[in-house]
């Protein structure tokens, strides 16, 4: 195995700034439609309307692109992740023929982009491999064929992809994929949109999202508040309802790594297997005679398991079972995918609101469903014709998945009877320094970290979107919510939605009666949209 020197959580992306301009906002603004996150989705939103005319506000808790967007693998692969024959299953032929268009046109769309804007991001059109993992039954491959071909997808059965030991597995060829850097392409969408006059805001939590009776939408933010027409919530999990959209999706978290690798040691393609979960590859370019050889896999549920280092050897000791000419790790870092119960992510209006739109459930594939939700919802608010915004719409209903829905809602079920059980420590003097834990104290549950100097941080452990109960992500340094994919810091910060309002503190009473932790209310989050 190679040592890995730096465990921190880093993607090959996250040296490009998008928008180094962007500040906080401070006062209050008017614009034509304000954009709630500032991933793929959001930037690439606020590019469709600014080219139209639109003045476009973005917002962003954090960095602009420095969320999710920022862990991705970037493959631009337009069938569905979950398999065609699965989704064939769940929604028809004709969905599903539907939903490989719009993915398909959200590779065009990303490849005229590029082009008129002159966006140097390594986009190139390539082949991707979907192989027969070793020692599993080649059925999956003839089904899938048979799948690909009737939502009209070109396709090519051979034998064989190059890479070690799987020169006899069955294969399927798919052409005209792609695959880009995600952080230089929204880089040029950010310059686009600013030289149409949009503005970008950073570090700009999101407080209320409101929706008066005169049709205006007034977001509210620690420094100011907007006012527009309309309002696009795009913050990978939705923080504009609480129920409504999150029973039908579930929060995953997946593993990348990138290695560096001699230019042509394989060809340049996106290969990806049969396994569930799989594991998918590709390559960026590098500088020199180097290239960085991209290898992720290794999902499960977000805060249902604490063991990254694990998962991360069996990328590696499967990569370079595969890829013998892989040479050192460069990068390690992890994401979150929210896989919704029909496999298709929910773009429109938001249920029950006339002028707040939504994109989220990206189900693993965050690029092409980011460019479809812009094209989708950018025509909805320009009134035009929203080609495929009835395979994505919101509200829908997949009476074939209802299997998903009550095998996903059970870990809600599951996760509330957490409160019963013990903490996993006993005493706060028994937690290690730069390691978390949940401590139980008379009826409460209580996160705490110990940082590295020993200083103690010690929170609520409910979540503060429903109050769900949270677990320590090692690697990420965080705590997670396993319901709906909320993310916290260690000082109690939100990182990633739904939730918006900070754990409260709490007070930790020791072995020998002596208290750790300050005495303070932390307050619960409020109710994010509501109408006059």
């Amino acid at each position: 195995m190679d040592h890995f020197i730096d465990r921190r959580s880093k993607s090959l992306w996250m040296d490009v700034a998008p928008a180094p301009r962007a500040t906080p906002l401070q006062g209050d603004k008017e614009c034509d439609v304000v954009v709630i996150g500032a991933g793929i989705a959001g930037i690439s939103t606020a590019y469709e309307l600014a080219i139209e005319g639109s003045h476009v506000i973005v917002l962003d808790r954090g960095k602009i692109a420095g969320g999710i967007t920022a862990r991705t693998s970037a493959h631009l692969a337009p069938l569905c992740d979950d398999l065609t024959s699965a989704m064939i299953g769940l929604r028809g032929e004709e969905m599903s023929r539907r939903f490989y268009e719009s993915q398909a046109a959200a590779v065009d769309r990303v490849e005229e982009i590029q082009k008129r804007e002159s966006i140097e991001c390594d986009f190139r059109r390539l082949d991707g491999y979907l192989f027969q993992a070793l020692n599993t039954d080649s059925k999956i491959i003839e089904d899938e064929l048979e799948a690909v071909r009737k939502v009209g997808a070109p396709v090519h059965r051979l034998v064989g992809v190059p890479l070690t030991h799987c020169e006899q597995q069955h294969v399927l060829r798919y052409p005209r994929q792609g695959t880009f850097h995600p952080l230089k392409y929204l880089r040029g969408l950010v310059a686009a949109v600013e030289a149409k006059s949009g503005s970008f805001y950073c570090n700009t939590a999101v407080e209320r999202i409101e929706e008066r009776n005169d049709g205006k939408v007034i977001v509210t933010t620690g420094g100011g508040t907007i006012t527009a027409p309309a309002a696009i919530v795009a913050t990978n999990s939705p923080i504009v309802d609480r129920f409504a959209l999150h029973t039908k999706m579930a929060p995953y978290r997946t593993y990348a790594m990138a290695f560096s690798i001699p230019k042509g040691a394989i060809p340049d393609a996106l290969y990806w297997d049969t396994l569930d979960p799989y594991h998918y590859v590709r390559l960026q370019p590098g500088d020199g005679r180097t290239d960085f050889l991209i290898v992720g896999g290794g999902d499960h549920k977000s805060g249902e398991a604490d063991d990254a280092e694990i998962r991360f050897q069996a990328l590696e000791a499967w990569t370079r079972n595969l890829i013998p000419a892989a040479q050192g790790v460069t990068h390690r870092w992890s994401g979150q995918v929210l896989d919704t119960i029909d496999y298709a992510g929910f773009i429109g209006k938001n249920p029950g609101s006339n002028n707040i739109y939504v994109h989220t459930g990206d189900s693993g594939q965050g690029m092409t469903h980011g460019v479809v939700g812009a094209m989708i919802n950018s025509a909805l608010i320009l009134g035009r014709d929203a080609k495929w915004a009835d395979v994505y719409e919101p509200s829908r209903k997949t009476p074939a998945a209802i299997g998903n829905f009550l095998s996903e809602n059970v870990t809600v079920v599951k996760n509330f009877a957490e409160y019963l059980a013990p903490g996993e420590i006993g005493d706060v003097n028994d937690l290690k320094a730069g390691h978390g834990a949940i401590i139980r104290q008379g009826i409460s549950k209580i996160a705490a970290y110990r940082d590295p100097s020993g200083q103690l941080y010690a929170r609520s452990a409910a979540c503060t979107h429903v109050g769900c109960h949270l677990h320590w992500n090692s690697f990420e340094t965080c705590w997670d919510c396993p319901c709906h994919g909320s993310h916290f810091a260690i000082d109690g910060t939100p990182l990633n939605a739904p939730a918006i309002g900070p754990l409260a503190k709490a007070d930790i009473k020791t072995r020998s009666g002596d208290y750790a932790g300050e005495d303070q209310d932390g307050g619960r989050q409020t109710a994010l949209h509501s109408e006059n």
